[in-house]
C-alpha cells in the first residue's frame, strides 16, 4: 500500500481484501461469504434506494468521475468500507472494460416465502431450475416491472447473484423479493394457500394467450431452458398457457415467453 493523500491506497492485487472480493466471481465464495459483487453507477444506486446493505467500496480515483465520486460519499454514509485502489488494482476487480471506477459488494438478499407479503391477486414468478443467468437477470427485471410480488427460485438454480444475472437484472433484484425453493409439493402449497393458481407456461399446449387463466392471483411457472417443466413441478400446475408461434421457430427463448406472459397477466388484471 502507499498513501494518497489522506486515503490509504491499495496497490497489489494479492492484498487479502481484493483477492476476498475477487473470488466472489465464484458461487461457492459467494453462498461462504455472504456477499456478492456489484458495479454500475445505476445498480449501486438501486441498491442504495432499496436499503441493501454495502459491505466494500473498492474506489479508483484515476477512473472515476464526478457521479461516481459522488456516489462513493453515499456508499460511506450507508457504512460501506472505502477502499481506494490503483488502476492495475480496480483492472483485477471489475468485469467490464467500461467501468467507473467502482466495485461494490453488498450482503446477499433473499427471502424466505413465509416472509414475503402475498395476496390474493398478486402475481409471483416460478422458476424451475433455470440454468442461465442471462435469463434470470432479464425474468427479474420484467418481474420488477410488472410489480411481481416474488420470484421464487426451484432448486438447483443458476444464482441469482452471478454476474451476468445481477447485470441483467439491471439492479431489480435488489426490488424484488427472492426465494430458493427446494421442495415444489410444499411451495405450491402455501401458495395456493394465499389463493394463487399454478399457471405454467408451455410451448405446445394449454390455453392461447391465456387471459382467463392469468386474471388474478397467478403463480407463474417457467421451466428450464433445456427440458421444460420437472415432474415434481408440472403435477402441481394448474392450468397451462401458450404463445402463438406463427413463423417456423420451434420455440421461445424462456425470458421472451416469461416477458410476455408477465405483462399479459398484468393487463388481465389491471382495472
Amino acid at each position: 500500500m502507499v498513501v494518497k493523500g489522506d486515503r490509504t491506497e491499495i496497490t497489489s492485487r494479492q492484498n487479502a481484501r481484493v483477492l476476498e472480493a475477487r473470488k466472489l466471481d465464484q458461487r461457492k465464495h459467494r453462498r461462504a461469504s455472504g456477499r456478492f459483487l456489484v458495479e454500475g453507477l445505476q445498480l449501486v444506486h438501486m441498491a442504495l434506494d432499496a436499503g441493501a446493505s454495502p459491505r466494500e467500496a473498492f474506489f479508483c480515483g484515476a477512473q472515476a468521475g464526478p457521479a461516481a465520486l459522488a456516489l462513493v460519499q453515499r456508499l460511506a454514509t450507508a457504512g460501506a468500507d472505502v477502499l481506494a485502489v490503483t488502476p492495475h488494482v480496480m483492472d483485477c476487480l471489475a468485469e467490464r472494460e467500461a467501468g467507473h471506477g467502482l466495485v461494490v459488494t453488498f450482503d446477499l438478499i433473499e427471502r424466505a416465502l413465509g416472509d414475503v407479503t402475498l395476496g390474493a391477486s398478486d402475481l409471483v414468478l416460478v422458476l424451475d431450475r433455470l440454468q442461465d443467468p442471462g435469463n434470470l437477470g432479464a425474468l427479474v427485471r420484467t418481474a420488477d416491472a410488472v410489480g411481481a410480488a416474488a420470484v421464487v427460485l426451484i432448486e438447483p438454480s443458476v444464482d441469482p447473484f452471478d454476474p451476468k444475472a445481477v447485470r441483467g437484472s439491471m439492479g431489480s433484484l435488489f426490488n424484488v423479493p427472492l426465494v430458493r425453493e427446494r421442495d415444489p409439493a410444499a411451495l405450491f402449497a402455501r401458495l395456493a394457500e394465499r389463493g394463487l393458481a399454478a399457471v405454467a407456461a408451455d410451448a405446445h399446449e394449454g390455453e392461447l394467450w391465456g387471459d382467463a387463466l392469468l386474471a388474478g392471483g397467478v403463480a407463474l411457472v417457467l421451466g428450464n431452458e433445456a427440458r421444460g417443466l420437472s415432474p415434481d413441478v408440472a403435477c402441481h400446475v394448474q392450468g397451462r398457457v401458450r404463445l402463438p408461434i406463427v413463423g417456423r421457430a420451434e420455440s421461445l427463448n424462456v425470458a421472451v415467453a416469461g416477458g410476455v406472459l408477465m405483462y399479459a397477466w398484468l393487463r388481465a388484471n389491471q382495472a
